[in-house]
């Protein structure tokens, strides 16, 4: 890191109920991302396990608590499992375009949707207009909005069935946020396809990782993220392979 922003200035949140284990406590530390090293920057932090939300990155700092582990995935080495095999297939007629982080009336409806479905009663759930237009739009990094768009017809863009924040690091992509339609029975299985896709792009693109942000052993929505293999996680020792389905055990003297 150079030396216009090797010490930023880092904050400390308040304390609030955790969002995956119920019964827990959240804080995370967080600094501003700005200026014309805002983007070098958010790679060097994304490296040792921060997020990017608007214009700051953070990182989960909770006294009693270390279930958040950050994973990437290996894009280079990742080889599709049968049933995501199945899933690309499926979406393969899908129009897939990068798109500037300009936010439309179609992507906030289509997120208004799968708000409502997927997760009803989350943090996310009151997000208007203007909130969805600074969460894309606030960006001081390199960053598109990915769009899924049914095939187009007489020159017509096909329906939008899914979207993806995706930030370019310079070692891989970081997804920032995804969702899609969540109640199309021909679509099952969208939010995995949109992650395998960008699995693709970031190996066609010579990227190396794929950053998926924090998976938590306990939580059954995080689960998906271990489906994603060869997996990284960021331990006290850095990033390390792991496989989610083989516990430790506890050795006795």
């Amino acid at each position: 890191m150079s030396a216009p922003f090797r010490f930023p200035r880092f904050f400390v949140t308040t304390p609030s109920p955790c969002p995956y284990l119920p019964g827990k406590t959240e804080r995370k530390v967080f600094t501003e991302l700005s200026g014309q090293h805002a983007a070098e920057l958010n790679d060097a932090l994304g490296r040792i396990g921060f997020r990017r939300s608007q214009g700051v990155a953070y990182r989960p700092s909770c006294a009693d608590c270390s279930a958040c582990v950050s994973v990437r995935v290996i894009a280079g080495e990742f080889q599709p499992s049968a049933t995501q095999r199945k899933m690309l297939r499926r979406h393969a007629n899908l129009e897939v375009t990068a798109c500037k982080p300009w936010t439309t009336e179609e992507q906030y409806e289509l997120l208004r949707r799968y708000l409502h479905e997927r997760h009803p009663g989350g943090g996310m759930a009151d997000m208007d207009e203007s909130d969805f237009s600074d969460m894309v739009e606030q960006s001081p990094v390199k960053t598109y909005v990915v769009e899924y768009r049914e095939p187009s017809t007489n020159g017509r863009p096909g329906k939008l069935v899914g979207a993806c924040l995706t930030d370019q690091q310079a070692d891989g992509l970081s997804m920032i946020y995804s969702f899609f339609e969540p109640d199309d029975p021909g679509r099952h299985g969208l939010g995995t396809y949109i992650i395998l896709d960008h699995i693709t792009r970031a190996a066609r693109a010579g990227l190396p990782y794929v950053y998926l942000g924090y998976w938590v052993e306990d939580a059954k929505r995080m689960a998906y993220k271990a489906k994603f293999r060869p997996l990284e996680r960021l331990g006290p020792d850095g990033w390390r392979r792991f496989d989610p389905e083989q516990k430790e055990l506890a050795l006795g003297r």
